[in-house]
């Protein structure tokens, strides 16, 4: 899989992306990244990649031309011919106004060999790019950054770390919050021994203790060093019920929720309420 990066800052990238899982599927030729300046495909001595916009307004936006012709420069085939499901690579413009990045979409993302993230910055970046050239614009949050690198670090870091051979288990992607997984129910057809671990159904993560069981008089639970691993999975599964309600309520309208889970949320309410 190949991300290409265009931005007016490609100094910025050297520390983002040498480091940890990305640096590690770079290593195994898991992923490429090329990094491209915008300012290499600009004509005028002064190297201008951004102008006032008409009609007025405060700052400056990025202009068409030097994007048009980086993705040029790579050889992106035409839009028409990305659009299909079928399509080997996709081109993404990082804005603000743009769909909300989540565990899915960067899901979909590894479904393509290459990616292209166009950084915006400024005030945005003529609507042409949008209009004419990418596929989707993406958001990482509602809030507004000085521009798209960051934003583009965060998409090459999820979906990276999704693809087959990037992590040293890979069942840690199943397990991990915002990943609506089916593991547990496939180990209850499949007559496996219940584990001690249990999918986040779209839950935020249970907590993680590791060793002293005891640390300046605070205890590991004894649930999760008494050796049951039925129990050490309802634990989990409680707890994360129990820091899905507290700190993202709003994650439980599409969460994998058995009846169990619905009659322990009641419980937890409860205690919340008495608290």
């Amino acid at each position: 899989m190949k991300f290409e990066i265009l931005t007016i800052f490609p100094d910025f990238f050297r520390g983002p992306l040498d480091y940890g899982i990305v640096r590690k599927a770079r290593e195994a030729g898991l992923i490429e990244i090329g990094i491209h300046d915008l300012r290499a495909f600009t004509h005028d001595r002064h190297r201008t990649v951004d102008d006032r916009p008409f009609g007025g307004g405060e700052g400056m936006v990025l202009k068409p031309e030097p994007i048009f012709e980086c993705l040029e420069s790579l050889g992106v085939s035409p839009r028409e011919e990305r659009m299909r499901d079928d399509s080997r690579e996709t081109v993404v413009l990082l804005s603000p106004q743009g769909e909300l990045f989540s565990q899915a979409v960067a899901q979909h993302l590894t479904t393509r060999e290459r990616v292209v993230l166009i950084c915006g910055r400024y005030e945005g970046v003529d609507e042409r790019v949008s209009q004419h050239l990418a596929d989707r614009e993406i958001s990482v949050g509602d809030f507004v950054l000085s521009g798209g690198e960051l934003g583009a670090a965060i998409i090459v870091d999820t979906t990276t770390r999704l693809l087959p051979g990037a992590l040293g288990n890979a069942a840690s992607t199943q397990q991990e919050s915002f990943t609506a997984s089916v593991v547990a129910e496939q180990k209850k057809v499949s007559g496996e021994p219940p584990s001690s671990t249990c999918g986040s159904g779209g839950l935020l993560d249970y907590p993680h203790y590791t060793r002293p069981a005891e640390f300046r008089g605070m205890l590991v639970p004894e649930v999760l060093v008494n050796g049951d691993h039925d129990e050490i999975r309802k634990w989990r599964r409680r707890s994360a019920l129990q820091k899905t309600l507290r700190n993202r309520p709003d994650l439980l309208r599409d969460a994998e929720l058995s009846k169990e889970d619905r009659k322990l949320l009641a419980e937890i309410a409860a205690e919340q309420e008495r608290a």
